[in-house]
């Protein structure tokens, strides 16, 4: 059952080109990764709190919903919702995402549940270790935004989250669709355009010759 996932804090020292070290939060059963560095991901401030209560708004109804037998991950990056895992029937498929879809600010709900039954513990940790290996290769590829995408693996299908522009979401798939243990590579990015990712860049810039860093981060209020 997904609520008795085991969610832990660990630092990874992922060595990058720039010599980088990362302190992420695995969760075990979506294995999502996502780095912690306010002030560098895209999402405005108010985005990434509404992130967090979605998720656990969202996992306080499903777990009152759905059977033992589900195994639900649920992830949220710019009130964008992935819900992957396994579920027994249909009629549970379709319950979970309609139950998230009513989740307070929740904007879109991405349904890649499975009706199978719940992954193995073995399962799950090698879906962990597919997800330590992306965000590393996502860390030491130039000119992708790590702090702004998130990676979530299910039974070797890897599913990218982010604000990103065109490029970078080619560039991001071609990075990892060739690392052992990755079947498939699924796109669920916002994409803005470069010129939105430069006028973001500039009121990040301003905001910080102002001084210290306020309440509205990130880039384009999507």
């Amino acid at each position: 059952m997904f609520s008795k996932r085991l969610t832990t804090l660990i630092c990874i020292a992922v060595l990058s080109s720039a010599g980088l070290t990362a302190c992420v939060p695995l969760v075990m059963g979506g294995t999502a990764v996502m780095t912690t560095n306010v002030a560098l991901d895209r999402r405005t401030a108010g985005a990434q709190v509404d992130d967090q209560a979605i998720q656990l708004k969202a996992r306080n109804s499903l777990n009152q919903a759905l059977s033992e037998q589900a195994h639900v991950s649920i992830n949220s990056y710019n009130r964008r919702v992935l819900l992957t895992g396994e579920v027994p029937n249909e009629a549970e498929r379709q319950k979970a995402a309609q139950l998230t879809k009513e989740v307070e600010n929740v904007r879109e709900v991405f349904n890649e549940l499975v009706i199978a039954p719940a992954s193995t513990y073995s399962e799950r940790t090698q879906d962990t270790w597919v997800t330590s290996k992306v965000r590393t290769e996502i860390l030491r590829t130039s000119d992708l935004p790590s702090k702004s995408m998130q990676v979530t693996t299910e039974r070797g299908v890897v599913y990218l989250q982010g604000l990103v522009t065109p490029r970078e979401a080619q560039l991001a798939t071609d990075s990892v669709r060739s690392i052992g243990g990755v079947d498939k590579v699924v796109r669920i990015f916002e994409i803005i355009s470069e010129e939105e990712l430069q006028k973001s860049l500039q009121e990040r810039e301003a905001r910080t010759a102002e001084g210290p860093i306020g309440g509205n981060l990130g880039g384009p209020n999507l």
